[in-house]
């Protein structure tokens, strides 16, 4: 059973636990948090930290691994980090997968989330009196800064760029939780350094043919080197973009309501063309999603605000999955087959 409190207290469980008292509903007392570990650096870290602070917060502590199969060791890494597991009273639980399987960064980060929610959702049937609706990950401030580069690069709008939030829903009733984003990878490291905890290095994080690795390793060192403390200059301006981003969705949810007309599905277009391009183009947005319409893309969003502004003539739009969108001189409508239209119709 674990202490009340850390047997070694420092500055590092200092930080993390003062974050997690100014917003209590982050990581909750007595939850399950399945807690997932590479055994690099960061979520070595995290795992540590979390168990010395078990005892204050009352958590129970799940491990998830995840052995991609994509070099020569992984199955030793699981081996050994089952092992320290086992030392410090953690269960375990190890998923495994091969090269052939997940071929991509993309796909590796998909397989992880599906293997992270079935077995939250297996841990949460054997234990209903305390479900597992946490999911932890170790991402830093530097992983932060290094998706706001690689989003930056590639296009991409407000979204992408307050990427990587600190909570976001897997699913319903499954939170994602990034407890490490307060620290940097530097910081990390001197954490395993200053609790003697082991690292396994995964060889693929060096491979420099992956966009991500060319980020950390080639363009963020010559950036630093350019303008120290850029990193966490640009996760804090990453984490910023979120709070606008959450302001933004809640303005645009309000006016929702104001422009609509009877119906979920009819919109005064005569209010919305007097707004400018870009808040037609987030209400807009807003309005699809709340009708589960599948999204547009920036470019198709800016297009579509541009025709339904004034003077512009009536028109519409065929969307993907049988969605229409058609607009006349004072509504703009949604329709589907699956309605009856006459039912939507002004």
């Amino acid at each position: 059973m674990a202490n009340s409190q850390p047997q070694i207290w420092t500055k590092w469980h200092a930080r993390l636990h003062k974050k997690l008292l100014s917003n209590k509903e982050l990581l909750p007392k007595g939850a399950s948090l399945l807690v997932a570990v590479s055994g690099g650096q960061d979520s070595m870290a995290m795992l540590q930290l979390l168990l010395d602070l078990q005892g204050l917060h009352k958590w129970k502590l799940y491990v998830w691994h995840g052995d991609h199969g994509w070099h020569s060791k992984s199955g030793i890494i699981s081996q050994e980090l089952q092992s320290w597991c086992k030392k410090n009273h953690l269960k375990v639980l190890i998923n495994q997968s091969t090269k052939k399987k997940i071929n991509s960064e993309e796909a590796a980060r998909n397989w992880r989330y599906e293997q992270l929610i079935l077995t939250a959702k297996i841990l949460s049937s054997q234990g209903e009196s305390s479900p597992c609706n946490y999911v932890l990950t170790g991402h830093t401030s530097s992983d932060k800064a290094e998706t706001l580069l690689q989003n930056l690069a590639r296009g991409t709008d407000l979204a992408g760029l307050s990427s990587l939030p600190e909570s976001r829903k897997l699913l319903e009733n499954i939170q994602l939780i990034r407890p490490l984003l307060i620290f940097n990878r530097q910081e990390t490291a001197q954490i395993c350094q200053d609790m003697s905890l082991p690292v396994w290095l995964d060889p693929s994080n060096k491979n420099t043919h992956l966009s991500r690795n060319r980020i950390r390793y080639q363009v963020l060192p010559v950036l630093e080197d350019l303008y120290p403390g850029c990193s966490s200059r640009m996760a804090s301006l990453a984490e910023r973009l979120s709070y606008y981003k959450k302001d933004q969705q809640s303005m645009a949810h309000l006016l929702l309501n104001y422009f609509q007309v009877k119906s979920n599905l009819i919109l005064c277009r005569e209010s919305l063309s007097g707004l400018p391009l870009t808040a037609r183009a987030t209400i807009l947005a807003n309005w699809l999603k709340q009708n589960g319409v599948p999204s547009l893309t920036a470019n198709q969003l800016e297009a579509l605000s541009q025709k339904i502004g004034k003077r512009m003539p009536p028109g519409q739009l065929n969307l993907k999955q049988n969605w229409k969108i058609t607009w006349i001189r004072e509504l703009i409508k949604l329709e589907h087959p699956s309605f009856n239209n006459s039912k939507n119709s002004h």
